[in-house]
C-alpha cells in the first residue's frame, strides 16, 4: 500500500524556489537593464519571469489541498469564516503594502499619502481573490468533474468577454481590452498600476478569472500527489497532463495569444503545464531518488515555511532602500548599485548580483525566523 505522508518535500521546495525567484525578478539592480529572461514579456509572448506569479498561485492551491482536510471537522459557518478572514487579510495586507509608507513629502512638507492615488489591486490582492473563489468551489462542490467544467468555462468565458466587450479592432490590446475598460470603470485610473507609463493593471479584476484556474489546478495536483504517493505512476500522469496542457496552450495561442499581463487563458494552461512538469521533476529527484546531498533543499524550505512573510518583507524593505538617502542625489538602492555592484560587474551581471544579494538578505531573515520556530500565518 502506498504511503501517504502529511507533507511532501518536493512541494515545499517548489514553494521556496518560487519565492526566491520572485524576489530576484522583482528587485533587479539599477544602472543597467537586467537579462532579458529576467524581465516580463512586453505584452504577448513568454519569459521565465512570467512563470513566477502563476507558480505562486499554483503553490497556493497545493497548500489548500492540505489545509482543506481540516474543514471536514468544522461547521459550514466556521469554514466560511476561516476562508473569508484569510482572503480579506491577504487582500488588506497587499493594499497596505502599496500604500506604504503612508506619508509623502512635497517641498519638505510631509503629509498623509491620500487614498485617491493608491493602487487597489496587486499581487497579494489577486492571490486573495483566487484563494477565496477556489476555496469556495472545492468546499461546496464535491464533484471533481463539475469543478473541471467550471474551470473550462472560466477560461473560455474570459476570452468571450474580451471579444464581446473589448475594442473590436483590438480586443486583446493593453488599453483596448474589456478588462482595462472594467478596471477603469470600477476603480478609476488613479487606483490602477502605472508602471507601464499609463493606467493599466496586470492584476486587474477581470483577468483574475483565468488566474483562479491556476489555484484550482494546484489544488488538484496536490490532492493527486497525496492520494497516489511518491511513485512513478504519480510523475508519469503529472507529466502527461502537463504536456497535454502545453499542447492545448500552444494550439490556443493561434487564436488567443499567450500573455502574462493580459493573463490570457492559454497563458494559464501553459504555466500550469510547466508547473506540473517541474513538480514531476522534483518528485523524481527528491521523493524517488532522494537526491538531497548536503541537504540543499533546506535552502528553499527555509523560505517555503514563511512564504508570505518573506515576500512582504522583500517588498517593504526595497521601499525603505528607496527612502533612505545616502547623498542628496542618491538613495541607498542607487548608491549600493553605483558604488558596489555596477563597479564589481558592470551591466546586467551587476543587476543580477544585486537581485541575488537582496534575495539572500531576505532569506537570512527567513532563516532567523525558522531557527526560532517562528512561522507567520494569515
Amino acid at each position: 500500500m502506498t504511503q501517504k505522508p502529511d507533507r511532501f518535500l518536493s512541494l515545499d521546495v517548489f514553494r521556496g524556489m518560487t519565492i526566491c525567484f520572485m524576489i530576484i525578478v522583482n528587485t533587479p539592480g539599477s544602472g543597467a537593464h537586467p537579462f532579458a529572461p529576467l524581465e516580463h514579456a512586453a505584452w504577448f509572448g513568454f519569459t521565465p519571469t512570467d512563470l513566477v506569479f502563476p507558480s505562486f498561485l499554483f503553490a497556493v492551491g497545493n497548500a489548500m489541498s492540505f489545509t482543506t482536510r481540516k474543514f471536514d471537522s468544522l461547521s459550514t459557518g466556521a469554514v466560511l469564516l476561516k476562508i473569508f478572514k484569510r482572503a480579506i487579510l491577504i487582500f488588506l495586507i497587499g493594499y497596505l503594502m502599496y500604500w506604504f509608507p503612508f506619508v509623502e513629502s512635497h517641498n519638505g512638507v510631509w503629509s498623509i499619502k491620500p487614498f485617491s492615488g493608491t493602487r487597489v489591486m496587486g499581487v497579494l490582492q489577486r492571490i486573495a481573490l483566487c484563494y477565496l473563489f477556489a476555496s469556495l468551489l472545492v468546499y461546496f462542490i464535491k464533484s471533481k468533474t463539475t469543478i473541471i467544467v467550471i474551470s473550462i468555462l472560466l477560461l473560455i468565458g474570459y476570452q468571450v468577454i474580451l471579444l464581446m466587450y473589448g475594442d473590436p479592432a483590438a480586443p486583446y490590446g493593453m488599453l483596448t481590452n474589456a478588462g482595462t475598460y472594467f478596471d477603469k470603470y470600477v476603480l478609476g485610473d488613479a487606483h490602477l498600476y502605472h508602471g507601464e507609463g499609463m493606467a493599466f493593471d496586470p492584476e486587474g479584476i477581470l483577468s483574475t478569472l483565468p488566474a483562479i484556474v491556476n489555484v484550482i489546478c494546484g489544488y488538484f495536483a496536490g490532492k493527486f500527489i497525496q492520494e497516489k504517493g511518491k511513485g512513478y505512476e504519480t510523475i508519469s500522469k503529472l507529466l502527461l497532463t502537463g504536456c497535454l496542457f502545453l499542447f492545448i496552450a500552444w494550439s490556443w495561442n493561434m487564436f488567443f495569444p499567450i500573455g502574462k499581463k493580459l493573463w490570457s487563458s492559454p497563458f494559464t494552461l501553459l504555466t500550469v503545464g510547466l508547473d506540473l512538469i517541474i513538480i514531476s521533476a522534483l518528485i523524481y529527484a527528491l521523493e524517488i531518488r532522494s537526491w538531497n546531498g548536503a541537504n540543499w533543499t533546506s535552502f528553499f524550505t527555509t523560505v517555503g515555511k514563511n512564504p508570505l512573510a518573506i515576500y512582504i518583507l522583500s517588498e517593504i524593505l526595497i521601499i525603505a532602500f528607496w527612502m533612505i538617502h545616502i547623498t542628496k542625489e542618491k538613495n541607498l538602492f542607487d548608491w549600493l548599485n553605483s558604488t558596489i555592484f555596477q563597479v564589481v560587474a558592470p551591466g546586467a551581471i551587476g543587476s543580477l548580483l544585486f537581485a541575488i544579494s537582496y534575495m539572500l538578505l531576505c532569506w537570512t531573515v527567513g532563516k532567523i525566523l525558522d531557527k526560532n520556530k517562528i512561522y507567520i500565518r494569515v
